[in-house]
């Protein structure tokens, strides 16, 4: 791919992955709950949920799901009832210390980020509609290009997410000996869940 067409498209991918969204807000929560690594965990785990999308795009998936309302609620149901099954988890934990950080493994977190992402319908419509305006003719593939163009996506969705994810985790340790305090994150992450599962909801194509 010409650079000319890849540097304007790594300038929008960063603006819109800064942007606040559902993501950034999932990294925070997880990492001021859990620490750094569980943050990192996290946003690896949204990153690779993007080559799903991605792929779907490349692929031409996307299009059904677009084309199909049946496919796109039941994704996005999916999603809503998910994140409402993490914000009850939230709630349940009650204080938050540094032990019950520790019993929630790397691994699960990252199959999260993972959930949350593949179960979210906008990203695949997102991913429809900005990946082939970078896409050119006389290059090749289309579809090639655009899964070229996914994973450079990812790539700085991933430096950008584990910057968030260090500075919040940082954040977080220094609440997480404090259960009044740490009681209220649980709150306040249980609240980002449903916010984000109610948006998930009521997402019209």
């Amino acid at each position: 791919m010409e650079l000319s067409s890849v540097l304007p498209f790594i300038g929008v991918s960063m603006l819109l992955t800064l942007s606040p969204g559902p993501d950034n807000l999932f990294v925070v929560a997880q990492s001021v709950s859990y620490g750094r690594r569980a943050g990192l965990a996290t946003a690896l785990g949204l990153c690779t949920g993007i080559t799903v999308h991605t792929l779907a795009a490349g692929l031409g998936l996307s299009a059904i799901l677009y084309q199909s309302n049946l496919a796109f609620q039941i994704v996005k149901y999916a999603g809503a009832i998910y994140l409402l099954y993490l914000a009850w988890q939230a709630l349940r934990e009650g204080p938050l210390t540094a032990q019950k950080a520790l019993r929630l493994s790397l691994p699960a977190l990252f199959r999260r980020g993972i959930f949350m992402n593949v179960l979210n319908p906008k990203v695949s419509l997102f991913f429809l509609a900005l990946l082939p305006q970078f896409v050119s003719p006389h290059q090749g593939s289309p579809a090639l290009q655009m899964i070229e163009l996914g994973l450079i996506f990812m790539a700085q969705a991933i430096l950008l997410f584990s910057l968030l994810a260090l500075f919040a985790g940082s954040v977080g340790q220094k609440l997480v000996g404090k259960p009044r305090v740490a009681l209220w994150i649980n709150r306040a992450k249980a609240g980002i869940f449903s916010f984000i599962a109610i948006r998930l909801a009521l997402l019209e194509k």
